[in-house]
């Protein structure tokens, strides 16, 4: 047990139901998708994110679980229109997500059209909400400057959306401490923060943790988990998996 988790303020369901597994690498076939949701499954995270059109096979795998079913709108470069986003939102709620990561419009965000921005952010989370679902809003802040991140906040704090979300995974950088603290600063307590792209251990979900964050995107899921289990002196799921 590390020195620092020597009187843990966390337990397993605490850190496992902060970890939206991603499942949105486009070279996955079906046989690694169904593999990725069993393991959700195993170590009960809070959602799949997984490729749009495996969404409806997701939410049957997950069904006897407490494993929610999540995917994408705009994924990963923002620049469909907002009439195709919000036809990606419908046909998501009718498969069955309980939760949408959408990228806003990356490029008129830095153009500073932000009328634009905020219409479309307006238009998805109502959309969204309107099906019983959750929005999560993706700035992919590599590609802003903290002026541009701190207004996005704002935009999303007035609309009432439930996540604002840091990266795609697929910029040049993903999350940062230093953005994790400015968005969790700048936006309405109700307002929640995922951090994606680069929490790949234990001790970075914890630090971004300390800082606010209730969800991150993680594709190392097993290696976490288990390394918190190991932590808590709870037995491997992993040795469990292959002792049945």
């Amino acid at each position: 047990m590390a020195a620092h988790d020597t009187y843990p303020d966390y337990t397993y369901e605490d850190i496992a139901k902060m970890i939206d597994h991603s499942l949105l690498n486009p070279a996955l076939n079906e046989k690694e998708l169904e593999e990725g949701c069993q393991l959700a499954v195993q170590y009960d995270v809070a959602t799949v994110c997984i490729l749009p059109y495996f969404l409806r096979r997701c939410v049957s795998l997950l069904a006897r679980s407490t494993v929610l079913p999540s995917t994408t709108v705009g994924f990963p470069h923002g620049g469909h229109t907002t009439a195709v986003k919000l036809a990606e939102v419908e046909k998501a709620l009718k498969d069955g997500a309980a939760e949408l990561d959408m990228v806003i419009n990356i490029s008129q965000a830095r153009g500073g059209e932000w009328d634009y921005v905020r219409k479309e952010i307006d238009l998805l989370a109502k959309e969204v909400h309107a099906g019983n679902t959750k929005i999560k809003v993706i700035f992919e802040n590599a590609y802003l400057d903290d002026a541009a991140k701190i207004r996005l906040c704002e935009i999303c704090g007035e609309i009432g959306v439930d996540w604002v979300k840091t990266s795609t995974g697929y910029a040049p950088s993903g999350a940062t401490m230093a953005d994790l603290r400015l968005m969790r600063e700048h936006s309405p307590p109700q307002v929640q923060v995922k951090a994606a792209g680069g929490i790949r251990t234990l001790d970075a979900l914890l630090e971004a943790r300390a800082i606010g964050v209730t969800r991150v995107g993680a594709s190392r899921t097993a290696e976490i988990l288990e390394e918190c289990r190991q932590r808590l002196g709870l037995p491997a799921i992993a040795a469990e998996a292959k002792a049945s």
